[in-house]
């Protein structure tokens, strides 16, 4: 098995069967495998010592296996992909100190580079307990919509907060946007202005992930619907790397789902890291 350039990581990719808008999601098909695999596939490729799928549903299980991926049963009762991994880590015995990347089971296009750059990311940051990645946002439309959520970035990169509000808010150049939406949707973002968009890619320590289901949820997490902010909000740090260019599109619907394999079948790869 081998690292991310020295790094030792095991690979989880928690996947639920039940989606309210695409059940089933993680036995989609995409060019003759399931998407589950298409990502364990991507972790592989990342340099991850261990690729374990995390899943509720003996399906998605057998899917797996018969593709020569591992797979873990977990409990069916989590309320969030986190304690879906925690009780993993748990079952798999891992030190306190072993670093675990969160590969979500709906990205089948994930750049496997990006994987390994977050571990290596954590490993250097003991003032951390979590690693992640964003992108930097070219247009307006983006910062604007609520269903992209956006990062505000400390100094050597940690995290300040995450919202699906825009943040930071341009106060000049963007006095006339608050009652516009038309407005907003064709603003040009002023130059120099640091807005970047997270991407859902996570390395914890395990040690972290077994303190995680003890955490009380933070109201900021209930309002925004972001988990990480109970990370912030219990005092953990999170540290983020700007990756370049654009983040490689995962699958939440059908729609995304026709989008994804025509990219596959046009040879389009997941994005830069």
């Amino acid at each position: 098995m081998g690292s991310a350039e020295g790094v030792s990581f095991v690979a989880l990719i928690p996947a639920r069967h039940a989606s309210t808008r695409l059940p089933g999601k993680p036995l989609a098909d995409l060019a003759g495998l399931p998407m589950v695999v298409h990502v364990a596939h991507r972790a592989r490729e990342s340099g991850a010592s261990r690729v374990i799928v995390a899943t509720d549903d003996v399906r998605v299980a057998d899917a797996a296996s018969a593709h020569g991926v591992e797979a873990l049963l977990t409990g069916a009762g989590h309320a969030t992909g986190t304690d879906r991994l925690a009780e993993a880590a748990a079952l798999l015995g891992l030190a306190d100190d072993a670093l675990v990347v969160n590969v979500q089971g709906d990205e089948p296009l994930i750049d496997p580079a990006l994987i390994g750059t977050v571990a290596r990311l954590l490993a250097t940051r003991p003032d951390a307990s979590i690693a992640t990645a964003c992108h930097p946002i070219a247009s307006a439309a983006e910062l604007f919509n609520p269903n992209v959520v956006k990062v505000a970035l400390a100094a050597r990169g940690l995290a300040l907060y995450f919202s699906r509000a825009p943040i930071p808010w341009a106060r000049d150049a963007f006095a006339q946007l608050a009652d516009d939406p038309h407005a907003r949707a064709v603003a040009a973002l002023p130059a120099g202005l640091p807005v970047y968009r997270h991407y859902g890619l996570y390395a914890y320590r395990a040690g972290y992930l077994r303190a995680f289901p003890r955490l009380e949820p933070a109201p900021l997490e209930r309002f925004e619907a972001l988990e990480q902010l109970r990370a912030l909000w219990h005092g953990h740090r999170i540290a983020v790397h700007v990756a370049a260019g654009v983040a490689a599109p995962g699958v939440d619907s059908a729609d995304d789902l026709d989008r994804v394999r025509k990219l596959m079948a046009a040879g389009t790869p997941g994005g830069p890291a």
